[in-house]
């Protein structure tokens, strides 16, 4: 098979020629934070009607040199227009972080040299061939649930002989893993292959693997566990990035269990959960717990390895501190490992608490806080080698002729993370949970209630973990680094700030700009905030990085955001406004957090594609369980993650901005499945009515832009028809009166669909609904839905040109006005002296009731309805109409 796949990348290679060069129009790419050689992958937006093929698209540095890329067209502007509104574009980045994209009929790329070759046969003894040119590896149905063999070229005669063998998966289908522990003590996961897929963006310089697997466990009380792993291969090089992504199907605690459903998630009516079991202690027994989870390869490596581990000096908090390479000799069977540790999970005081005592913290359930210490350690056996508070987070082991590199990305912001080299059995592990840690517990830290509910939802509860392995002729190790942060420090690649804005994707936005500080202070200020508190608080962990607390009470942080109101959006709004690579970042890592974290995902019935020839596998598929009817259903803000559900508590169009920009295919697939969820309608009418027809709007438009399924536009094309027969009996509102707030979700979903179809029903609407915001401006929640107002009655002006609803928006936006910080965010030692100064220059006025939830010190959940979907479009008006 080898042989077979080096014949083929030949004559591959062979057909590759140079193309006619003629010039098109050009677009300005910058790649933030480059690094030569890296593998890049740019989202980027065309403006309607600008870009008809992705074949007329080529990739030049600064001083005009073509170099090979890989174009896919992602979505276009139908079902009105065929021109393509999203490209992804892949290459190898240069010395230089400056190239242009051009484009145009008359453009031709050149062809790369180098391609990946794969084959993909998922017979039931089949199995994925994947040929790189250095690089070849293979992954077996029936192997052990990860790389089962992987050769280097260390010869360069484009062969791959068994003396090449580099890696091989260990026995017993543990290639990857996911221990459980209860009382019965640990059993340990066998993984198996199902499926593997070659996805959406694949080609001869990049080619993506979905694989698709179970984990099954000894005993019959551990439910089965699905897992997945996208697995990145590149044209001529010997990395690959993989990222796994597992499911918890345990029992999380001890409760006794009640038959039926809770009231505000409630299917049916005649067996409905009571809340009032806080005298149940068993909701704080941890039952199953997560003892182990991983990825372990067997390295072929001469005996007596060395292995090298780059350490951060001083504090966890320095970004650019030194790093100090820690070197261990491993000449015995002592197993060396390198383990990031931090905080225990903190007891917090919740909002119910704070309310019932009247928002003093000395209320019930103050439990005191934990140490923030971050301990990095490196060992060999029993012996600590070195210690520090922070890891770069990966190792290379080398026997002085090849070697092998693995690092895993957010290292420290997602711990607890370990990696261990074992010279016994040459297995070198990648550890998402490591067991040295102790085992994770999801039982409750207490009885009370939060966000209305007594329970425990973290059956279901997903994470993805981003690994990069790098099979080297024992590189320097400053060479192997390099590699590393390819991915776990990637770069970042986008166009000025002003193309997003001009393509419309996002409708009329304005790029970030100082011609207005009083309005995008407001914005950066808040943004700037969230991004140090996330990291001095710290927001961190495997189960809560991504995602940041709404309310800060009296110095404390109080209340997970869990996404709402799309709050991932607003950070990739930013990245695209102001091209600051820190906003992608964030960004990504709230729309991973939140798809997995703040996500129903099992149990769920796998998916039938009939890749077996017997008839009886369609039988079988049938008898196994259904999915869960909550499948795709969000979880509502709390004091822990999975202590709440709410029927309308699902924001996608993140999700589905960080596909667009940054590739990532799990975004779409989790879009789908919530998706899917709309279009099962398990709440009647009661799915149809309020804040969560008003959602569905906004999430099926940006799935169906995205996917251009039928199914997705049928059900988008009744729901906003019932919106607009709703209005009629609302006097011309779209919305009741008690979901004043939730005008972001109306007007940003009726716009986009108006501009993809054209309809102009929904246009008038639009219009009959900013003159009722106009004249009866809503008030149920002060402020929320006071200033929510803005952007539809910027809508008005857009479509009727009437100046009267451009007045009245400014009008409104004078209280979000601000003034100039004293100190820049890093200035501030604490974030109360921080607050102070926020509060000092705002123009908000204060709540009528306890507690002014929408002030400039505070989260990014009210920001949304007041600032963040407002300013960017009200900022666009104003410079078109030269507005002082």
């Amino acid at each position: 098979m080898r042989i077979i796949l080096s014949l083929l990348l030949a004559c591959f290679l062979l057909k590759s020629c140079s193309q006619p060069i003629e010039k098109g129009k050009q677009v300005a790419i910058t790649v933030e934070n480059n690094k030569k050689g890296a593998p890049i992958t740019l989202g980027i937006p065309f403006p309607k009607g600008e870009l008809n093929s992705v074949d007329h698209l080529r990739l030049l540095t600064a001083d005009g040199t073509e170099i090979p890329c890989q174009t896919t067209e992602v979505s276009n502007w139908g079902p009105t227009d065929d021109s393509i509104k999203w490209v992804w574009v892949f290459f190898f980045s240069e010395d230089t972080q400056d190239y242009v994209l051009e484009y145009g009929d008359g453009v031709v790329p050149i062809l790369p040299e180098k391609k990946v070759v794969s084959m993909n046969n998922m017979r039931p003894q089949g199995g994925i061939d994947v040929n790189t040119g250095p690089l070849s590896f293979s992954i077996h149905k029936k192997g052990n649930g990860f790389l089962d063999e992987v050769f280097l070229d260390s010869n360069k005669d484009g062969k791959f002989t068994e003396e090449e063998l580099i890696g091989s998966s260990p026995e017993k289908n543990r290639g990857s893993f996911f221990d459980l522990l209860d009382d019965s003590g640990i059993d340990a996961s066998k993984a198996v292959i199902n499926e593997v897929f070659r996805e959406k963006g694949s080609g001869p310089l990049h080619t993506i693997f979905r694989i698709e697997g179970t984990y099954t466990y000894n005993r019959e009380d551990n439910n089965l566990s699905p897992f997945t792993i996208w697995l990145h291969a590149y044209a001529g090089k010997s990395y690959i990035k993989v990222l796994h992504t597992m499911t918890y199907t345990g029992i999380p605690d001890k409760h006794k269990k009640q038959k039926g459903e809770h009231a505000n998630i409630a299917t049916q009516n005649s067996e409905i959960i009571s809340e009032s079991t806080e005298d149940d202690m068993g909701w704080t027994e941890p039952n199953d717990q997560i003892a182990a989870i991983g990825l372990q390869l067997k390295y072929h490596l001469d005996d007596n390895v060395s292995v090298s581990m780059p350490l951060y000096e001083g504090s966890w908090k320095n970004d650019e501190a030194d790093t100090v390479m820690e070197e261990v000799a491993v000449n015995d069977e002592t197993p060396v490992q390198l383990l990031q540790k931090g905080p225990d999970r903190r007891k917090s005081i919740s909002l119910r608490s704070l309310y019932l005592n009247n928002f003093s913290k000395k209320g019930k359930n103050s439990d005191s806080e934990a140490e923030l210490d971050f301990e990095a350690t490196v060992s060999k056996g029993e012996t600590n080698v070195a210690q520090a508070q922070k890891a770069k987070g990966w190792i290379n082991v080398t026997d002085g002729k090849r070697g092998v590199g693995l690092g895993i990305k957010n290292f420290m912001k997602e711990y607890p993370k370990g990696i261990e080299v074992d010279p016994v059995n040459n297995i070198l592990l990648g550890s998402i949970w490591p067991k040295e840690n102790g085992p994770m517990n999801f039982a409750r830290h207490n009885t009370e209630p939060d966000g209305g509910m007594l329970d425990n939802f973290a059956q279901g509860i997903t994470k993805t973990t981003e690994f990069v392995y790098y099979f080297h002729d024992n590189d320097a190790t400053e060479s192997v680094g390099d590699k590393m942060e390819y991915i776990t420090e990637s770069p970042v690649a986008h166009a000025a700030p002003e193309w997003y804005t001009n393509s419309k994707v996002y409708g009329n936005m304005a790029p970030a700009s100082q011609a207005h500080p009083e309005f995008e202070n407001a914005l950066q200020y808040r943004y700037q905030w969230w991004a140090y508190n996330q990291k001095n608080e710290p927001w961190y962990g495997m189960f809560n990085y991504g995602d940041g607390k709404s309310y800060f009470f009296d110095g404390k942080w109080v209340q997970w955001t869990n996404n709402e109101p799309t709050v991932d959006f607003m950070l990739w709004t930013n990245f695209m406004r102001t091209g600051n690579p820190k906003y992608f970042k964030m960004a990504q890592a709230m729309s991973r957090h939140t798809m997995d974290v703040d996500n129903i995902h099992w149990p769920k019935k796998r998916t039938y594609y009939g890749e077996i020839n017997d008839a009886i596998d369609f039988w079988n598929y049938e008898d196994e369980p259904e999915s869960t009817p909550y499948l795709g259903i969000g979880r509502r803000h709390a004091n822990e993650h999975w202590y709440a559900l709410l029927s309308a508590h699902v924001w996608i169009q993140g999700w589905i901005a960080d596909y667009y920009l940054s590739a990532d295919h799990r975004a779409l697939e989790v879009a789908k499945m919530t998706g899917d969820t709309y279009i099962n309608r398990i709440w009647g009418e009661h799915d149809l009515r309020g804040r969560r027809l008003y959602l569905s709007v906004l999430n099926l438009v940006e799935l169906y832009d995205a996917t251009k399924l039928k199914k997705y536009k049928e059900e988008l094309d009744d729901r906003v028809g019932l919106m607009l027969e709703l209005q009629e009996r609302q006097g011309g509102n779209l919305l009741l009166d008690r979901y004043g707030y939730s005008q972001t979700y109306v007007a940003q979903g009726l716009y986009k669909y108006q501009q993809i179809t054209g309809d102009e029903e929904v246009r008038k609407a639009l219009l009959k609904h900013a003159r009722w915001v106009r004249d009866v401006p809503p008030l149920n929640h002060e402020m929320e839905s006071y200033l929510a107002t803005i952007y539809p009655l910027l809508l008005g002006y857009e479509i009727s040109g009437e100046k009267v609803y451009l007045d009245e928006a400014l009008a409104r936006a004078e209280l979000l006005k601000i003034g100039e910080l004293p100190k820049s965010p890093e200035d501030y030692e604490n974030a109360e002296a921080y607050s102070e100064d926020l509060l000092e220059i705002s123009n908000l006025p204060m709540s009528k009731g306890r507690f002014t939830n929408w002030q400039t010190n505070q989260g990014l959940r009210v920001f949304g309805w007041t600032h963040a979907y407002n300013i960017p479009y009200l900022l666009y008006w104003i410079d078109k109409e030269n507005i002082d």
